[in-house]
């Protein structure tokens, strides 16, 4: 299969420096490219002059990490895609797995690798870790990494199993299915639109799958960090939307206007931590909902929507009320 790497980038010079070389190094048997979201620093110049092998593509302005995507693949030839963040190191030999994973079973349609760590190599990120899953009341957590608890990398993910979401921090995906899917949802803009693409594919009945035989490094928050509270705005705002898309009309109700409570809940608990523009970012996230919520329901599609959405109850209450930390010890529902 010809596999594309692509990096998305927006002034990104100093990641470029840092994590290119791995990529070029290590992806012999793939083309690579770069998308440019219309950066006003170096990167696009430090590419040519450095890394002539790598195909740079400019896109006419910032759309983020989703517009960004769909401009630049529309460019771009290949069995599959590999969505890359320009802040990721790669390692010998972790196409290879993939590259296996995809000819040997042809229900799979996206992949994704072991996501490790770059400043503590022996624990998984934050960032897709071992595998996405999603709780019944739809809050996403990684097979490594509940909320803000990363577990030790000891083997005990060195699988290869089927999940329900894979990180867009590095997603391979067939390009066939990802056009099938039209690209990500531009309204999300960035942060969640990978598991809605995730969960439209499922609705579709593709298969997603995580190998443990293939890991990155990932630096991660170079954009956002995980307490910013732009983030938090994205993240509250873009999971509401997937619940309206994705899943049955009186499930999708039912689940929002518990997430509204449980919502209020958490901003009740950024008060008491004295992180009033978290709060802040909660209720402009609703806000946003409310504004786009029409737009989002009539995305709907005309699926058999799968009912073996989620991996738990409520990962809320595993993880703060029960303290579990670690996905083996969850109890699965």
């Amino acid at each position: 299969m010809r596999i594309a790497v692509v990096i998305l980038n927006w002034n990104g010079e100093v990641l470029l420096e840092r994590y290119l070389k791995s990529v070029v190094d290590y992806s012999a048997d793939a083309q690579i490219y770069v998308v440019d979201n219309a950066s006003t620093d170096g990167s696009v110049a430090y590419i040519k002059k450095n890394y002539p092998q790598v195909t740079v593509i400019v896109n006419p302005d910032n759309g983020g990490f989703t517009t960004g995507y769909n401009q630049g693949l529309k460019h771009i030839d290949a069995d599959i895609y590999c969505l890359l963040n320009s802040d990721i190191e790669v390692t010998p030999n972790w196409l290879e797995p993939i590259a296996e994973l995809f000819n040997t079973n042809k229900e799979v349609a996206i992949v994704q690798p072991k996501i490790l760590d770059m400043l503590k190599k022996d624990h998984f990120e934050y960032a897709g870790a071992a595998g996405g899953f999603i709780d019944r009341l739809g809050y996403p957590f990684c097979r490594g990494r509940i909320f803000q608890a990363l577990e030790k990398d000891t083997g005990q993910y060195d699988d290869t199993v089927e999940i329900f979401w894979a990180t867009g921090a590095c997603m391979f995906i067939k390009k066939e299915v990802f056009w099938e899917l039209k690209g990500f949802d531009e309204t999300y803009f960035a942060h969640q639109e990978e598991i809605d693409l995730c969960w439209r594919a499922k609705n579709k009945g593709y298969k997603i799958f995580y190998t443990g035989k293939s890991k990155v490094y990932h630096l991660g928050g170079s954009t956002l960090s995980n307490m910013n509270p732009k983030k938090t705005f994205l993240n509250f705002r873009n999971s509401l939307f997937s619940i309206t898309k994705n899943l049955p009309r009186r499930r999708a109700l039912i689940l929002i206007f518990t997430r509204l409570i449980l919502d209020a809940v958490a901003a009740f608990r950024f008060i008491t931590q004295f992180k009033f523009r978290h709060v802040l970012a909660i209720l402009q996230a609703h806000l946003s909902f409310y504004v786009h919520f029409r737009k989002m329901y009539r995305k709907r599609e005309k699926v058999k929507f799968t009912k073996n959405y989620y991996q738990t109850k409520s990962i809320v209450w595993s993880h703060f009320v029960n303290d579990i930390k670690d996905f083996n010890n969850l109890v699965k529902d």
